[in-house]
């Protein structure tokens, strides 16, 4: 059995190259599940005799849901039994949910797989997180984090185009047969390399009382709480536009289905950029300047675009600047808010972790849903939500931070 290893600080298991690898491909199962499924929305929808044309946004919804929910179970498990045994559990689990979505006869089963499989890739988010916080603290794991992140954003930009490319040799059937054999190599990987990275003495025994505890402990710090807050109408916007982006690039604007993807990395690919960004400037500048100044570019960013569409103005050009320009500044967002939440309960990272993407994942999901089922042909309700969900985003971030933006007490 893998011995602990006695991380202290900044103390590595392994080479800071191969760490941030190794974080990037557990965070890719969660990516690789959403936007590998854009492009074969309409295909699973005609195959499995879908017919409300919105109803085919539950493919990615559903995912999403079962992702929040389940992260807040991960972090007990992973505070007791430790990183290693919890995420390779999961990892079984959502190798066999996705034969499942492989091998289903109806949109029914499809979606009880999907919300499944969600649950079961939960846990990649969470231990993810914790073990970056078991290994480093405070700037540097946000400069880790903006790492992963940076790499991490190959993944959306190319997702959907490899899920077209088996598209154009397969079946969409085959997409979930490729997360079989993803989900079984980052098995492997974990088994050979990765060492337990929790302290044995961090280890909290899976009674009420301990469990009650490390939660109470969690909310207990203001930061923790307005940041979890503030993420989860943040990620709603988010999660509208994968739920829709399908709909408006190919049903509203016309492109054509191997066009999609392009469009799609073109945003994703910004996000990328600013993550990079991040990594570099975080240190020097710390996670309030760069988060607090993203969230207040993209508010003010998509609250233009809702007024420009409400003008009458919708070229594809024009929405595709714009939609990028405000997606690019999440980089400098999501790692930095994850941080800053998780900096005062470093002692029960596991337990922080889960309860952060719990609330960001359920009540984002749930956001991005309802967002998704507004569109009716247009990209004004994915706009006009994203500024509305930045501008309430803000406003919590001012309150948690008692009106006192942009300081350096990191």
């Amino acid at each position: 059995m893998t011995q602990p290893h006695k991380a202290t600080g900044d103390a590595l298991p392994m080479s800071l190259t191969e760490l941030v690898a190794l974080l990037v491909a557990m965070t890719a199962v969660v990516a690789l599940a959403i936007d590998m499924m854009l492009p074969a929305l309409d295909d699973i929808a005609g195959d499995l005799g879908v017919l409300a044309e919105n109803d085919q946004q539950f493919v990615i919804g559903v995912y999403l849901i079962g992702f929040g929910a389940a992260q807040l179970i991960y972090g007990p498990l992973s505070d007791r039994f430790g990183r290693k045994l919890v995420i390779q559990g999961a990892l079984a689990f959502f190798i066999l949910t996705s034969l499942v979505c492989t091998l289903t006869p109806t949109f029914e089963l499809l979606l009880v797989a999907r919300f499944f499989q969600g649950a079961a890739a939960a846990a990649c988010r969470v231990i993810v997180t914790a073990i970056a916080r078991d290994l480093t603290s405070g700037r540097r794991m946000a400069e880790v984090m903006s790492m992963v992140m940076t790499a991490f954003m190959a993944v959306p930009v190319l997702a959907p185009m490899l899920g077209q490319a088996i598209l154009m040799i397969a079946p969409w059937r085959w997409i979930f047969g490729f997360l079989v054999v993803f989900g079984a190599g980052l098995m492997v990987w974990l088994q050979v390399r990765l060492p337990e990275t929790l302290h044995p003495e961090f280890r909290v025994a899976l009674r009420v009382k301990p469990l009650l505890a490390a939660f109470r402990e969690t909310f207990r710090h203001r930061l923790m709480v307005g940041y979890t807050l503030a993420g989860a109408p943040f990620f709603g916007g988010l999660y509208g536009f994968l739920g829709s982006s399908q709909q408006i690039f190919v049903g509203h604007f016309g492109l054509s289905d191997t066009a999609f993807p392009f469009a799609f990395a073109a945003i994703a690919g910004g996000i990328g950029v600013s993550s990079y960004v991040n990594s570099k400037l975080v240190m020097r500048l710390g996670q309030r300047r760069l988060s607090h100044g993203a969230l207040i570019a993209f508010t003010a960013i998509s609250a233009i675009h809702a007024v420009i569409l409400a003008s009458g103005i919708d070229n594809f050009v024009l929405f595709l600047v714009l939609l990028s320009a405000a997606m690019a500044f999440l980089g400098l967002i999501a790692a930095n808010f994850s941080a800053l939440a998780l900096e005062p309960v470093g002692h029960v990272a596991g337990t922080a972790s889960a309860v952060y993407g719990f609330i960001t994942g359920v009540i984002g999901a749930a956001i991005g849903a309802y967002v998704g089922q507004l569109y009716d042909g247009t990209a004004t309700p994915l706009v006009v939500s994203q500024a509305l969900m930045a501008g309430t985003a803000l406003a919590i971030v001012f309150v948690t931070e008692r009106g006192k933006l942009f300081q350096v007490g990191d």
